[in-house]
């Protein structure tokens, strides 16, 4: 009798946790009226599209490209492709070109740098979720801010070429990987050959430079032997909603982002909003995150 009680209460227990997994998983809303969806790219408060009423402030705000025939709709941030909005890591991932120098036997053909600025006090690049990368047989790349006062550099070398694994080490044999500054908020990134790719143009014409998400890159996406020919890479940009203080923010309670039982952060650019332990949904969105019983219940 005790063990089909204790049965029971187990199927009982997996099944809360499997429904409070299902709910604290659950896609944060858009503002009420406003549109949740950019294309394929969901677009949570605070951050809204059509009307600027639909953010929480006109920084907050992202262009969403009309669709055009067969075109689909693109959400974009500054330009750049918009491919997801995260409310509960305050990231965003965006894809941005890469930097790229190329020569043949006779010497430099074309040199392209990747500069961006994102005035916008909200946006840093992730320091934790990107990492710097170089590609090629004889390439130094530097990344910095755009006044060149701080950044990192690594440098890749080969004389003959090398098979670029998904497993690879990236420690300087074609592929080199360093960590950016904490809180850039613009990107210098150029790529340069040592010695003009001497002897090793016919198999390595290029070098390329770029930052790149640590959760999606693959060393195997890139070619010694290949041409540049649009390429890019995914970024991650952290956000907060403002660039205050938690006890700033909170002075002022008619501007205060954050909802009914959330707690505030900082990143040291500004403050987030986050659902208290036990409580799901949008954070930002009124009237707050919602108690959740089947999840408070699959803790204890």
């Amino acid at each position: 009798m005790m063990l089909k009680i204790w049965v029971s209460w187990l199927m009982i227990m997996l099944l809360l946790c499997s429904i409070a997994t299902a709910i604290a998983q659950r896609p944060a809303g858009s503002k009420p009226g406003c549109r949740d969806k950019c294309g394929n790219v969901s677009v949570p408060y605070p951050f809204g599209i059509d009307d600027r009423d639909c953010a929480e402030n006109e920084d907050l705000y992202l262009n969403c490209s009309q669709s055009d025939g067969d075109d689909p709709e693109k959400l974009c941030f500054y330009n750049f492709p918009l491919l997801n909005i995260s409310v509960l890591e305050g990231s965003m991932i965006i894809s941005i070109p890469t930097s790229y120098d190329c020569y043949n036997q006779s010497g430099l053909l074309s040199e392209v740098p990747c500069i961006i600025n994102l005035e916008r006090a909200p946006y840093t690049f992730s320091d934790t979720q990107n990492v710097f990368t170089a590609i090629g047989c004889d390439t130094m790349a530097f990344v910095s801010n755009e006044e060149v006062t701080y950044g990192a550099a690594c440098i890749s070398l080969c004389n003959e070429t090398v098979s670029l694994a998904d497993n690879s080490s990236c420690s300087g044999s074609g592929c080199c990987q360093t960590s950016i500054p904490k809180g850039l908020k613009s990107l210098y990134i150029s790529s340069m050959s040592l010695q003009n790719h001497t002897n090793i143009s016919d198999f390595n014409p290029c070098g390329y430079a770029f930052l790149a998400d640590k959760r999606s890159f693959k060393a195997s996406d890139w070619q010694l032997s290949g041409w540049p020919d649009g390429n890019v890479s995914d970024v991650v940009i952290d956000w907060v909603v403002e660039t205050k203080t938690c006890e700033q923010a909170q002075a002022n309670t008619s501007s205060y982002a954050c909802s009914n039982n959330t707690n505030c952060s900082e990143n040291g650019q500004g403050y987030r909003c986050e659902c208290k332990d036990g409580f799901t949904g949008n954070p930002y969105l009124s009237p707050g995150c919602q108690g959740n019983l089947l999840l408070r219940l699959s803790q204890t």
